[in-house]
Order: structure tokens, then C-alpha cells, then sequence
């Protein structure tokens, strides 16, 4: 997708100084503008019209064989080395590395686009799910405030929606949350991956602090909801390690979480290239270790996950922590608007060869 349907007539406030980025951003017919705000040093935004808000994401399996999602941004300040989203920019004749990082796309108005989708009689108030590509919480829902009129409009329109970030301005958008709760079914859950302040900072610079996080799961649980932490991705010889595990589970307990989701790296074309480059520069010594996990393809082998799942079985059950079934679709929990059996949550972990495994 390329923005092809969106309305034209682009106008800049800066050229951008990369020649390809310049004529990259020039083919998004709905460009509006490209801004960079002196509080967001090395961001550039580009504010485009979209055309639509909603997207069918095949995958879910079922009665439902679709999902559906909303993206209110285009690439992340997260910054997240191993982020599985950036290939994305490419579709967008971005660069996936740096670019992904800093030049991000924003749909100015997709909650008003998004409001006119689920008013149709031919919605069929599917659960939506947001942050299945990028952030809607990053930086720039800061600048641009987008996720209080998507709550809204899904909310209104007896629309269930569930969000996954690492974002802590989801705090903001607790007491709005807990209004739509009382109307439509809600999911949150907090991504946060690694229990090691330098490590963390090293793979996730754009992200708020692992300490910032937890403290942002607490208000959930206090606000009233049921918030999952994803423990992904977990990292071969960085935090597989029994004492980070060890520790990420106590303190996600410490924040009155009851559900953690945990799996191993997987490393998909245009991350791998970038998270090889950072490892070369930040660990070399793991380089070969890596090269020899993941040679014959993005997942890691089905010895190394099984060894995993064992692992994080046994310290699940030493903090009292459970599990929740996945949106095969979207990626995100199922929303409880489909959850009939919470016997499916208990569910082995899958380790077929090709699958990412969740523990």
C-alpha cells in the first residue's frame, strides 16, 4: 500500500535532506505537510489524509477467519532494534533502519475516517485491535493526540478494541478506557521485554523505561483492568538467562499483572539485516551463536524453544503468573469478546517448525 487513494495536493514545510527520502515522501499523494517540531529533536512527521481507517487482516482462523486493526502511525520511535514492523517502511519506499525510526507517517485524521467505517450497517463490530504494527502510543500520539476519538468512535459504535504498547501515555487514556469498558469489551497490555536497564536502552532507545512501564501496568490493574505484559521478544544469551527471567516475573507480579506472554527472537527479512548490525557493534561475541540459531530461517530451532518453554513454565508457576490465547490475526490477545473457553489459555505452547512459539 503506497497511499494511492488518498487525496492529493502535498505541501512541505521542509525538504528533507535525503534525496531518496525526498522523492519517496513526494509519491504520498496524501501528504498534507512535513513537520519538524523543535520538541521532537531528529523526528520528522508527515501528516497524510487517509482514506480509510480500517484494516482486514487475514489469519484469524474459525468462525472469524479475519481480523481487524487500526494503525494511526506509520514507523515508530521506539526505535526497537528487533522490531518485526520495519520492513513496512519499505512498502512506503522508506528506509527500514534509521528511517523507520524517525521519519513517521500520521494519519491526521484517521479517528474521523474511522468513525464513518463503524457507523456503516455493513460493520459487523469486529474486535479491532491496535498496535499489531506500530506504536499508537509513541511519541507522536503525544503531538498529535489521535487514540482518544479512535477509543471513541469504537467505543460508540459498540466496536470491542484491545491495545498493545509500550507506551506510558496510555495512562492518559486510562479513565477514557474505563468509560468504553462500561460500553464494549476492552484488552490492554503493556510490551516489555527486557529487565536490564543498559540492555534495555541499548535495543529499545525511543522507549519509555522498563521502571516507567511497570509503574504504567500498576495504574491498569488499579484503573480496573486485567492488563497482559508481553515478555517479548525473549533473546537467546541476553535475557533467557533464569535470573532475568526470574526477576522480569517478579516484578510483573509486583504490579498485580496475573498474565505474562512470552517468546523467543524471531528475525524476518529487513529486521535480521538490522539486528545483526547492532549486535556485531554491541556483542560481537554472540555474532556466531546468532548466525548458528538462525541459519535456517527467522525462527529460532524447536530444541532452543522447547528448552525456553520449559524454563519459563516453571517460573510461571513460581509466581503465580498465567497465560492468555492469542488473536491468531492480529497477534494480540484475544480479545474476551471471543474468549468462550479460558481453558484454551492453559494450552501447550506450539514449536512447530516456521511458527514463532508463545510460552
Amino acid at each position: 500500500m503506497r497511499w494511492s487513494g488518498q487525496a492529493a495536493t502535498a505541501t512541505a514545510d521542509d525538504a528533507l535532506p535525503e534525496l531518496e527520502s525526498t522523492v519517496a515522501i513526494a509519491r504520498l499523494s496524501g501528504l498534507q505537510r512535513t513537520v519538524r517540531p523543535p520538541e521532537f529533536a531528529g523526528l520528522v512527521f508527515h501528516e497524510v489524509l487517509a482514506k480509510t481507517a480500517l484494516n482486514r487482516v487475514p489469519g484469524g482462523g474459525g468462525a472469524l477467519p479475519f481480523g481487524h486493526t487500526v494503525n494511526p502511525y506509520r514507523g515508530c520511535t521506539h526505535a526497537c532494534v528487533y522490531c518485526f514492523a520495519r520492513p513496512t517502511h519499505g512498502y512506503l519506499d522508506l528506509d527500514t533502519g534509521e528511517g523507520f525510526d524517525r521519519q513517521i507517517v500520521v494519519k491526521i485524521n484517521v479517528a474521523d475516517v474511522l468513525a464513518r467505517e463503524v457507523r456503516r450497517a455493513s460493520w459487523g463490530r469486529h474486535p479491532v485491535a491496535l498496535g499489531t504494527n506500530t506504536d499508537p502510543y509513541q511519541r507522536a500520539e503525544g503531538r498529535y493526540a489521535l487514540m482518544p476519538g479512535i477509543i471513541t468512535a469504537l467505543a460508540e459504535s459498540g466496536t470491542p478494541l484491545s491495545i498493545l504498547t509500550k507506551g506510558t501515555l496510555l495512562r492518559r487514556d486510562l479513565p477514557l478506557l474505563r468509560s468504553a469498558a462500561e460500553l464494549v469489551p476492552v484488552d490492554v497490555a503493556m510490551s516489555i521485554a527486557i529487565y536490564d536497564d543498559a540492555l534495555q536502552q541499548s535495543l529499545e532507545p525511543g522507549t519509555p523505561t522498563t521502571d516507567a512501564r511497570l509503574a504504567t501496568v500498576a495504574a491498569a490493574v488499579e484503573a480496573g483492568f486485567d492488563p497482559a505484559v508481553f515478555l517479548m521478544p525473549v533473546l537467546p544469551d541476553l535475557t533467557d538467562t533464569r535470573a532475568h527471567l526470574d526477576e522480569a516475573f517478579a516484578r510483573i507480579r509486583a504490579t498485580g499483572a496475573r498474565t505474562v506472554l512470552t517468546s523467543a527472537l524471531h528475525l524476518k527479512p529487513g529486521v535480521r539485516e538490522w539486528f545483526f548490525a547492532w549486535l556485531e557493534r554491541e556483542h560481537p561475541h554472540l555474532v556466531a551463536r546468532y548466525r548458528a540459531l538462525y541459519a535456517a530461517g527467522p525462527y529460532a530451532p524447536a530444541g532452543y524453544r522447547e528448552w525456553l518453554a520449559a524454563r519459563v513454565r516453571e517460573l510461571r508457576a513460581r509466581h503465580g503468573l498465567g497465560t492468555r490465547p492469542l488473536d491468531q490475526a492480529t497477534g494480540t490477545v484475544r480479545s474476551r469478546a471471543l474468549r468462550t473457553d479460558r481453558s484454551a489459555a492453559d494450552a501447550a505452547p506450539d514449536v512447530h517448525a516456521g511458527t514463532p512459539t508463545l510460552f
